[in-house]
């Protein structure tokens, strides 16, 4: 069984996400974008919008200036190249993957969230009803649908109305999809055959068993080096299940047991996996970005403890609200918490910290990549106001 040092398996891991090429020199295209999904296999999609949308950062980090419409096009528009539904999170993922995940929408049932399946149980002609609504008239917004629906006030800041519940519920167990998202970022809810490729229509529905053996292997290819933990959080399956295909995949030759020095987990290595010598990246990463998806797992690699703190009240923030890591080398070496400020053109770094291992020319490199983000963002100047050991330096860098 091979050991590898810690710096082995973060070379790895930075390999295997895609951080070890260089970033096009051209205009990123939509082979660039199938290159980056070959890697990571899924995007997370979040709402929040104070720097920019957090599906936006991922290819920003590993294509640098790319056109913000090659997602949404993928995603949107024919011949669809993704596809959102519950992967890690809300996510877009490759139109492939889709039969892959039939498994979990006929699980609707038992793992939906309980107003969901509350509602289906209590008033299925209800839930026809909406779905009638979305065959006849779809492409629709839940809007769309409401006029005046009953609506929950247990929840604040998620009180949907039942005509919401019902459309999720039929988005969860795959009797609609999402067409794409509207300007104010609502989903644009469709029938699967109007959606999704002839092709992905037509595939038969793989068993569970060889589901949990491809979400599995998609997760061990895009992190390089993992632990269980780590691939099951990836698609967010059961324990149970990952560890059979974990299995399985040892067996068929996909991984190869490992051991980490300093990890008490074990360890599997991806076949496919590069192990270069040398990795030298320069990126902000989103905090939805797959190379953090799993805390513990960018503890053990990094050296890197990360919280997001979005929920978390000001005061008691460490460092800030909407903090992006920055990769240099092999390491995350420095943490900023950045802000777009549109109406003044501004990109604001709210606070800039160091890890205690940062080299001296992290001021630098960290100012040409805001720089390069800034340009992209479509942003005139970058604005360091905040706290932190890394501010001072990096306003003197810019």
């Amino acid at each position: 069984m091979d050991t590898l040092t810690t710096a082995e398996a973060r070379r790895i891991v930075l390999a295997a996400q895609g951080f070890a090429d260089p970033r096009p020199k051209g205009r990123p295209d939509a082979r660039a974008l199938a290159r980056v999904l070959g890697r990571i296999g899924l995007i997370q999609i979040d709402s929040v919008n104070v720097l920019t949308r957090a599906h936006f950062l991922p290819l920003w980090s590993r294509l640098g200036n790319y056109p913000i419409d090659l997602l949404a096009n993928a995603a949107g528009k024919k011949p669809r190249r993704l596809f959102e539904y519950w992967a890690h999170e809300a996510s877009y993922v490759p139109v492939e993957t889709q039969p892959y995940l039939r498994f979990r929408m006929t699980r609707a049932a038992q793992d939906a969230w309980g107003s969901m399946r509350r509602l289906a149980e209590r008033d299925p002609g209800f839930v026809d009803k909406i779905l009638n609504e979305v065959r006849e008239n779809g492409p629709l917004t839940a809007r769309e649908v409401e006029h005046d629906a009953p609506r929950s006030k247990d929840n604040w800041g998620w009180n949907w109305s039942d005509v919401k519940v019902a459309l999720e519920w039929l988005f969860f167990s795959g009797q609609i999809t999402s067409a794409g998202r509207n300007s104010a970022f609502e989903r644009r809810y469709d029938l699967p055959e109007r959606v999704l490729p002839p092709q992905v229509i037509a595939t038969p529905t793989p068993t569970v068993e060889e589901s949990h053996r491809e979400l599995v292997r998609i997760a061990a290819k895009a992190h390089g080096v993992s632990t269980q933990q780590c691939l099951r959080d990836y698609f967010r399956l059961s324990v149970a299940e990952t560890a059979q295909a974990v299995q399985e995949l040892v067996e068929e030759g996909d991984l190869q047991p490992v051991t980490i020095d300093g990890w008490k987990r074990p360890a599997y290595l991806h076949k496919d996996a590069k192990r270069p010598r040398r990795v030298n990246a320069k990126a902000l990463v989103g905090p939805f970005d797959p190379l953090v998806f799993e805390r513990t797992r960018g503890e053990k690699i990094f050296d890197f403890r990360y919280r997001l703190e979005i929920y978390v009240p000001k005061p008691k923030r460490v460092h800030g609200y909407y903090v992006l890591p920055f990769v240099l080398g092999d390491r995350i070496v420095a943490r900023v918490d950045l802000k777009a400020d549109r109406v003044a053109g501004a990109l604001k770094v709210q606070s800039a910290f160091a890890e205690t291992y940062a080299p001296p020319h992290t001021p630098e490199e960290l100012a040409q990549e805001l720089q390069a983000m800034a340009t992209w963002l479509g942003l005139d100047r970058i604005e360091v106001n905040g706290r932190g050991d890394l501010a001072k330096p990096l306003r003197k860098a810019l």
